[in-house]
């Protein structure tokens, strides 16, 4: 994964969160790491957990129910 690549991130309520989902993901062998919210995004936590747009239905799918998230957003 590199920054010219399409990527999708994950948005948080809080820094907790953020990292329980850092761990999730990577355990089920998704590429992902922890990143500031981009400027053109908000939320109430100041990071957020970037992943490959290849990724999105597994992120999304490991993540469902384990973990609230504001939103799943491709940029």
């Amino acid at each position: 994964m590199t920054r010219e690549d399409p990527f999708g991130v994950v948005l948080f309520e809080s820094v907790s969160h953020a990292l329980r989902a850092e761990k999730i993901i990577k355990a089920e062998n998704i590429p992902c790491k922890l990143i500031p919210v981009p400027r053109q995004l908000s939320s109430d936590c100041g990071i957020c957990l970037r992943f490959s747009t290849l990724h999105k239905e597994q992120v999304e799918s490991a993540l469902a129910g384990k973990l609230d998230f504001f939103e799943v957003a491709l940029l």
